[in-house]
């Protein structure tokens, strides 16, 4: 992990040391996760981060920041005080990449398939390179910084995931990581309340493509307009992903448990790709991990070695059998339109006789909500799925409607093992919940 004194941090981020002048290593947001000799810092929002400071010194970290006075701390602590601990964080985190030299860094973002497709490089280009990526979907202004500071000696390629909540909010994050690769999965309907519009989500994404610098790579989308008109704005080289792009799967089969196998078809020639995750839509994230890898001079014969022992983050495209025998695809860690409509294909392509979607809201729709949750549930009905919507009323009279995970195992009713459950909804849904009752056989024949 990147190592600095107190001292250094508080000439970097304009700051006051109080007590010893220690070493820190590595930093926390999370007095919980504090690894010994860690920086802490206490991020003032819901709950105030000074609260915890005392538990994170007991935990092991060697020191602290802090926008409180100078007087309010122990002896014992070191604290580097700052007028503003998150505004000081973004700025070390800027340092730490400073750190890296010329180590790649590889900005990913997108409406859908970020961390999916963080993941898949990280895997793949992990085969031949020491990689760093951030945990799980860290990927605003608090998380991006970390996963910085936070990578460990000799890292040869770090992959941020870059999310935004409005215009400037992807540059900012740019400004602090620096990417020399920039990847751009999709332009849709996600957050259109923060944005907008598509034009909105379209110029906040591209942001980060006008970032890279001029001996940089923008890998783009084939298969998405709106990606491919950000290659006007970079001068850096752009190569694309997808069913017509520069990296493209062809031949795509999916085996019992929806693995997908295909034949990439790259510029430095072909391999057959035999994924360990599932759902066809994630051979295109393949792609795109492969077009990172190939940018940073890796083989194509060790990123199809990464690839083939790739894992996702939680929560996605994860398959498994309940009890009873019926298959259960937990993709609840967030929805969007595009996402749903990818979880119920995979959901369709299921050997069974009875299909059930068990949706929860897609959240920051803006003036899209209702008519696309209706969307949604006419387009699974016609395709023989049955949808079970918990509170989430716009799912309309297609959906069967219930208020609470109780309701909804009551909705499912007995399963065997010719029966396939995606559960799915946004953050804000929880259902993850649900599907751990339904793989611990909270549903029986």
């Amino acid at each position: 992990m990147v190592r600095f004194m107190a001292s250094e941090i508080a000439e970097i981020v304009g700051g006051t040391v109080v007590g010893p002048d220690v070493e820190v290593d590595g930093a926390s947001i999370d007095s919980r996760s504090i690894a010994a000799g860690n920086l802490f810092v206490p991020i003032v929002a819901e709950r105030d981060g000074h609260d915890f400071i005392e538990g994170a010194t007991t935990a092991g970290a060697a020191a602290h920041l802090s926008s409180r006075p100078a007087t309010s701390h122990p002896a014992t602590a070191t604290a580097i005080v700052v007028d503003d601990t998150a505004t000081a964080l973004a700025t070390l985190g800027s340092a730490a990449r400073d750190r890296l030299g010329t180590a790649h860094v590889v900005g990913v973002t997108g409406s859908v398939g970020k961390t999916s497709t963080k993941d898949l490089i990280a895997a793949a280009v992990g085969a031949a390179l020491r990689v760093h990526a951030n945990e799980a979907s860290f990927n605003n202004e608090l998380g991006l910084p970390l996963t910085l500071l936070n990578a460990p000696d000799g890292t040869e390629l770090t992959v941020l995931e870059m999310g935004a909540r409005g215009q400037g909010h992807i540059a900012h994050l740019c400004s602090i990581g620096r990417p020399t690769i920039g990847v751009v999965t999709r332009v849709a309907g996600a957050h259109t309340e923060l944005f907008g519009s598509l034009d909105g989500v379209q110029q906040a994404k591209g942001e980060l493509i006008e970032s890279l610098p001029r001996d940089g790579t923008a890998v783009l989308n084939a298969d998405d307009e709106r990606v491919m008109a950000m290659a006007s704005r970079t001068s850096a080289d752009v190569i694309t992903f997808g069913l017509a792009g520069d990296v493209r799967p062809e031949d795509l089969r999916l085996d019992e448990a929806l693995r997908p196998t295909f034949t990439l078809n790259t510029p430095a020639g072909s391999a057959e790709v035999r994924l360990p995750i599932a759902g066809a839509h994630m051979a295109i994230n393949a792609t795109a991990a492969v077009a990172v890898g190939l940018a940073a001079g890796v083989s194509l014969v060790d990123l199809v070695a990464g690839l083939e022992g790739a894992s996702l983050s939680n929560w996605r495209m994860a398959v498994s059998r309940s009890e009873a025998g019926a298959t259960i695809i937990n993709d609840a860690y967030n929805a969007n339109p595009t996402s749903v409509r990818a979880a119920l294909a995979a959901l369709r392509e299921l050997d069974c006789t009875r299909r059930i979607a068990v949706l929860g809201v897609m959240a920051e729709l803006g003036n899209e909500h209702e008519a696309e949750h209706r969307a949604i549930a006419d387009e699974a009905n016609a395709a023989g799925i049955e949808v079970i919507a918990v509170d989430a009323p716009a799912y309309g009279s297609s959906a069967i409607h219930v208020s609470a995970i109780p309701g909804a195992l009551m909705a499912i009713g007995a399963v065997d093992s010719h029966t396939g459950v995606l559960v799915k909804g946004s953050r804000v849904a929880g259902l993850e919940r649900l599907a751990a009752i339904l793989t611990a056989g909270g549903v029986h024949e």
